[in-house]
């Protein structure tokens, strides 16, 4: 039984193994910028986490595409680019300024001025009818109001 239990624990901790990258490189500075880039590329399917966070499988799939386009030599812009025309532009923390996410950009800023707008303006229409006078037929009911409270007083 005891044997059984150890060779279930060494089966499990295998596949544990087996999920972590381990990619080899020519240089400090190709790992590092390996890592600069899968911090930089966002996974499809979390949404929020990197590629290098992310424990998707489309993520260790976009991982060893970013190898591979490193040892072929590739650029940094160009291998962003390669991620760019295959995912969208979602791959990217900072999506570009295109007239399809124009809004995305300019919305909060659009939603701050006309805010600010609307509260300027009835500021001020509020402020003109506080300004405004009685007109006389206002002015003899008011009157009348004020000599009516002023006989039911004892």
């Amino acid at each position: 039984m005891r044997l059984v239990a150890l060779m279930f624990a060494a089966l499990l901790s295998w596949s544990a193994a087996a999920a972590i990258d381990t990619y080899k490189f020519n240089s400090v500075e190709q790992e590092q910028q390996y890592r600069e880039l899968t911090e930089q590329l966002r996974c499809p399917k979390c949404q929020n986490n990197s590629i290098a966070d992310s424990n998707a499988i489309i993520a260790a799939d976009m991982r060893t595409k970013v190898y591979e386009l490193m040892m072929q030599g590739q650029s940094k812009p160009q291998i962003i680019d390669y991620m760019v025309a295959r995912y969208g532009n979602f791959v990217t923390y900072e999506p570009p300024v295109t007239p399809a996410t124009l809004i995305l950009w300019l919305g909060p800023l659009l939603f701050v001025l006309i805010g600010g707008a609307v509260v300027i303006l009835r500021t001020r229409s509020r402020g003109a009818a506080a300004d405004d006078e009685f007109s006389v037929q206002e002015q003899q009911r008011l009157a009348a109001l004020l000599k009516e409270t002023d006989r039911k007083k004892p």
